[in-house]
């Protein structure tokens, strides 16, 4: 028999998402084909805390961690395991071949875990730290963006600080970066958390406010009149390939977290009804933006098109997609010709090829004799 790949599903966390992550794990652990790969279920907790257990996804969304082990990893090369964390001490719990993130938002989508699954020299899908960083961070990926002359909106970042003790100052150098609306959002933070449209200059407080409340770095940026929200998922290590584009009509003004997660009233138009020349030129910017990043595995790549002159500005780059039963990433790889069960496949196949890559790097210096 064929043996096993072990595989590490994460999830919760201590992000604003972390319902959203559960929605996320449950999809990956309903469609992870038990013939290949055997599943262990890792929970974290809003405080951060670690438990594994066969129902650990139905623990943690309940709320009743009691019957699950404490675990942990190591952050030393070589060990590719679990431990269980008992009485002050640990103890080996299980090994893993790959880990699977599901984990939106902050310490999970940001270069924080990846950098301890670097150090503990772990197979893991998706990103790595650099491009974990970079696509989770709005305000440095448009400097980013710009410098690669990808379109982008102009925008501004600005402090939680700056707005508490010099609000009169944001907000005029907010009104003189572009007409109303703008928007308002944590720079560090994904899943429409926190953003707010803005009309007016009391609109622009209220946003502030709110996106200061999930981060200390927030952007305002220009919002457009008449917009279509396009979205392309990129998939691959070096030789990342786009999907066809979808479109999303928000339910609501724009796609916010109660759209995306809690109505049904927004829909998702796959393919998005775009001239051909568009379409290509979409994609094009994801693939570059994708690679702009040094970005692995996976991303959403979401752009604003302009309704009128359909110009293209490239949004952001989502490194850990939402894998929801209406999340865009799965949907248009599907309709691309790549079946969700396929993708998830794809995905821990991509992340034992970076770590065959990465095992080619020297971490210690020998001088030629």
């Amino acid at each position: 028999m064929m043996e096993k790949t072990k595989v590490g599903v994460l999830f919760g966390g201590r992000s604003g998402e972390h319902e959203v992550s559960l929605q996320s794990a449950r999809s990956i652990l309903a469609n992870l084909d038990p013939v290949r790969f055997e599943v262990v279920q890792i929970a974290i907790s809003h405080h951060g805390d670690w438990f594994a257990g066969a129902n650990a996804l139905d623990a943690l969304e309940a709320g009743d961690l009691s019957q699950l082990q404490r675990v942990t990893l190591l952050a030393e090369p070589g060990h590719n395991r679990l431990y269980i964390r008992r009485n002050g001490t640990l103890e080996p719990h299980t090994s893993l071949d790959v880990l699977f993130p599901a984990l939106h938002g902050t310490f999970g989508e940001d270069g924080t875990i990846q950098g301890l699954f670097e150090m503990a020299g772990f197979a893991y899908v998706g990103a790595g730290v650099l491009a974990s960083a970079l696509g989770m961070d709005k305000g440095v990926f448009k400097s980013v963006m710009k410098a690669y002359n990808l379109p982008v909106l102009p925008s501004v970042v600005v402090t939680r600080q700056q707005t508490e003790t010099e609000i009169d100052r944001v907000i005029a150098m907010a009104e003189s970066l572009a007409d109303y609306p703008l928007f308002t959002k944590p720079a560090n933070l994904g899943s429409s958390v926190g953003i707010t449209k803005c009309r007016t200059r009391s609109d622009l407080g209220e946003g502030l406010m709110e996106a200061a409340r999930y981060d200390r770095r927030i952007v305002i940026e220009k919002g457009l009149s008449n917009v279509r929200e396009i979205e392309v998922s990129v998939l691959g290590n070096d030789q990342p390939l786009a999907s066809i584009p979808g479109e999303v009509i928000p339910g609501e003004d724009f796609y916010s977290y109660t759209a995306k997660y809690l109505s049904d009233s927004s829909q998702l138009v796959i393919p998005a009804p775009l001239p051909e020349q568009v379409t290509v030129e979409i994609q094009r910017i994801a693939v570059a933006a994708y690679r702009a990043i040094d970005c692995a595995g996976m991303a959403r790549v979401d752009f604003l098109v302009n309704a009128d002159d359909l110009s293209i500005y490239l949004s952001e780059v989502n490194t850990l997609p939402g894998f929801t039963r209406i999340s865009m990433y799965p949907k248009l790889w599907e309709a691309s010709g790549l079946p969700y069960p396929r993708l998830i496949e794809q995905l821990i196949e991509l992340a034992l090829e970076r770590k065959a890559d990465r095992e080619h790097t020297e971490f210690e210096y020998r001088r030629n004799a």
